[in-house]
């Protein structure tokens, strides 16, 4: 029997025969993580927002030259006046009460007529003392408080939004939201698993690798986030991505093991096959993945960053995992990891690991290659065509669930108070900006802006102790994010800025920051810094391939196949959430485009998950190749000895990214199908049809490689021989 020398057979061999020490490692790795990350805890950001442009120097001038504030705001409103102004006295005395609260501010005091609505609603304001996370515990009792007055007085309606309630609220439903995720996800994925393997055991292994993975990955990123603070979302990314490569890359690996012992392999060079070949597919799948979320890196946003070490660090973590602990189980369970068969299920599947429904879905494309390719390529860019007019946006507040009581709040502040939740925000700096020159600028500014018919009155003016910058905040009508605030914030920038306080004497800067502004400079950032990740994710993932399979076709076929999947799921996210298709079934009301991240994190997301099943049927491919199959028989050879694995491996990705379709939030909503979507189509139209046309119409030249290049390492890829094949 030829020995493999390959990295992934020698840890799989060594596994195999040190089975406790491996076992058990793994176990005492899983187990210091988290201690490790327990002590340590997960640095979280001051602010996880990012800003840019104009709205960013206005937040680095505010951070300057302002104490940190978290406004709130109380609203009491109802049709008997006398019950709104009691409702307001016993409202001002219970929030003064609170030690965090500081500058209450009565709708009835001289110069705060701008607190009364005209439908008799009354604003009551004050401030937080810290900074947003100490804000957001002690607005606790100012909450409790609040729904004292309430129910003291029940014929009239009082509630409170700010940035601390707001956040608070919104956090608690962002980690119940999560919560279900995780809680569905786990049942979801067994269920899956056993429906693939027939067998509860076998089906299991797969999800202990994936969960150890996920909690030894939850331990380690408190490591990276002292040098780099990481956002709560930290968590969710490295559940996500970490369940589905854990589960993916124990599946190789198991598939194979198994179909080695069905051609009659001893137990121990079945799993030494697996090794040199499903392992090796792994390692290289594996640092496809690291690669392209490496790029995250490069979209100059925290946010990404936090993002980029989760996934990077669990994919790492699965990848270890698989190549060291899973042949040591394999090697405690032997044939033991058949029980638990399910009769009926077991039944199914077929001996060799080929599968019977795609080998006549394969027949029929390798007979008619041409055809197949061309219709394949066509419904892919059918899908892909939407996304030709896909509009970035962020989501507003519109977009928030409605079911939220500080949301209802909001609606009802917003009904009475038009924009003032949500104002545009002029920031300018000067010598004095109370000189009356300034303050002439501001009162012209104010009443053109009022006068465009884009923006409501009145104007709130706050200026720094030290009178070197003022804010003026402007009721901006619209949503924030819609058309409407947009032509606002275009006049404001282009004209009226520059007409009022930009030109004052003794204004040396003015910018417009609020949610508005700050949407625009966010989506513009981004779209600026997109071809800088595309390009590196696009450069090392082909440089990767280039080595590994010593071929020009293979990996310019791989990205190409892959921007189709990444196209058609751009597509199908244009056609539902811009466009507003199955908005009832799917729970949610379209705000005209995709939200502005998304596309970026999709792009790296799945260009390194699809590479996966690339590089898995690949390898399969190039493993016959080098044992002097022609291309084509080795094409049906790999296709159909993988197309199981595959389809389990993407059940299990689709099912569970599918759950976050399912979410409250329409950000989740999207992530959740673009994902789901995504790997549906590239698990099915692509690896099932376009790979395999494509290779048998393109034949001896799948494997060209220039005589400059030959210099490149020559990996084989062909495993140890079975005792059934030597």
């Amino acid at each position: 029997m030829t020995e493999n020398k390959n990295f992934a057979a020698r840890m799989g061999r060594w596994s195999a025969q040190h089975r406790k020490k491996a076992i058990f490692g793994w176990l005492a790795f899983v187990v210091l993580s988290l201690v490790v990350g327990g002590a340590l805890g997960v640095k979280a950001p001051e602010d996880e927002n990012t800003y840019v442009g104009d709205s960013g120097k206005a937040h680095a001038l505010v951070d300057q030259h302002f104490p940190s504030e978290n406004a709130e705001s109380i609203l009491v409103k109802g049709k008997d006046a006398k019950a709104v102004r009691a409702a307001v006295d016993d409202t001002v005395a219970a929030v003064s009460e609170q030690k965090a609260v500081y500058d209450v501010q009565s709708p009835y005091e001289k110069g705060n007529e701008g607190q009364l609505a005209k439908d008799g609603a009354a604003l009551v304001t004050f401030k937080l003392r810290g900074d947003e996370a100490a804000a957001e515990t002690s607005v606790e009792p100012v909450l409790a408080a609040v729904a004292g007055v309430q129910a003291a007085h029940r014929d009239v309606f009082v509630g409170e939004f700010g940035s601390a309630s707001a956040s608070k609220a919104l956090s608690k439903a962002f980690e119940d939201d999560f919560k279900k995720a995780e809680t569905l996800s786990l049942p979801i994925t067994l269920l899956i698993l056993v429906l693939a393997f027939g067998a509860l055991v076998a089906a299991g292994v797969p999800l202990l690798l994936g969960l150890s993975a996920v909690m030894a990955a939850l331990g380690l990123v408190a490591l990276p986030s002292q040098l780099v603070p990481l956002g709560e979302n930290t968590a969710s990314i490295v559940l996500l991505v970490g369940l589905a490569v854990g589960v993916d890359y124990t599946l190789f690996y198991l598939r194979r093991e198994r179909e080695e012992r069905a051609r009659g392999a001893s137990h121990r060079d079945a799993i030494h096959t697996a090794a040199a070949t499903s392992g090796r597919a792994v390692l290289i799948s594996g640092l496809t993945v690291i690669v392209a979320m490496a790029g995250m890196f490069l979209a100059g946003d925290q946010t990404f960053t936090a993002l980029g070490v989760g996934a990077i660090t669990v994919v790492l973590v699965a990848m270890i995992g698989s190549v060291t602990v899973v042949p040591a189980i394999l090697s405690v369970l032997g044939d033991k990891v058949e029980k638990g068969r399910v009769p009926f299920l077991h039944r199914l599947r077929r001996e060799g690991g080929e599968s019977r429904v795609w080998g006549k879905i394969l027949d029929v494309v390798l007979r008619r290659p041409a055809v197949s390719a061309v219709l394949a390529t066509a419904v892919l860019l059918a899908l892909a065509f939407p996304a030709l007019g896909m509009r970035a946006v962020l989501s507003g507040t519109d977009d928030l669930p409605r079911d939220l009581p500080v949301m209802q709040v909001y609606d009802k502040m917003e009904a009475s108070f038009p924009g003032g939740q949500i104002p545009a925000v002029v920031t300018i700096k000067g010598d004095d900006v109370t000189s009356p020159a300034v303050v002439a600028s501001i009162k012209d500014l104010e009443r053109r802006a009022v006068d465009s018919g884009r923006f409501n009155a009145p104007v709130d003016v706050t200026v720094s102790k030290d009178k070197h910058v003022a804010q003026i905040a402007i009721p901006i009508k619209g949503s924030g994010t819609d058309d409407l605030s947009n032509d606002g914030l275009a006049d404001l920038r282009q004209s009226l800025v520059a007409q009022t306080v930009g030109g004052a004497d003794g204004v040396s800067a003015a910018y417009v920051s609020g949610m508005t502004a700050e949407t625009k400079d966010y989506v513009d950032f981004l779209k600026g810094r997109a071809p800088l990740v595309v390009g590196f994710v696009l450069v090392l993932a082909f440089l990767l391939l280039l080595v590994t399979f010593r071929s020009l076709i293979i990996p310019i076929k791989a990205i190409v196949l892959n921007l189709l999947s990444v196209g058609a799921a751009y597509g199908v996210l244009t056609w539902v959430f811009q466009d507003g298709h199955f908005e009832h079934a799917l729970g949610f009301e379209s705000n005209g485009g995709v939200t502005a991240w998304l596309p970026i994190f999709l792009f790296v997301i799945l260009f390194g998950l699809s590479m996966d099943y690339h590089v898995f049927i690949l390898s399969r491919v190039k493993e016959a190749v080098d044992r002097g199959m022609k291309t084509e028989d080795a094409v049906t050879h790999a296709i159909k000895a993988t197309a199981s694995t595959v389809t389990s491996a993407a059940i299990v990705m689709v099912a569970v990214f599918a759950i976050f379709a399912t979410l409250s939030f329409i950000d989740f909503k999207q992530m959740g199908i673009g994902l789901s979507v995504a790997i549906l189509i590239d698990a099915t139209l692509v690896r099932a049809v376009l790979l395999p046309a494509t290779m048998k119409l393109l034949g001896k030249w799948n494997w060209y490689l220039p005589k400059r290049l030959h210099w490149l390492p020559e990996f084989r890829h062909e495993a140890e021989p079975s005792p059934s094949q030597a």
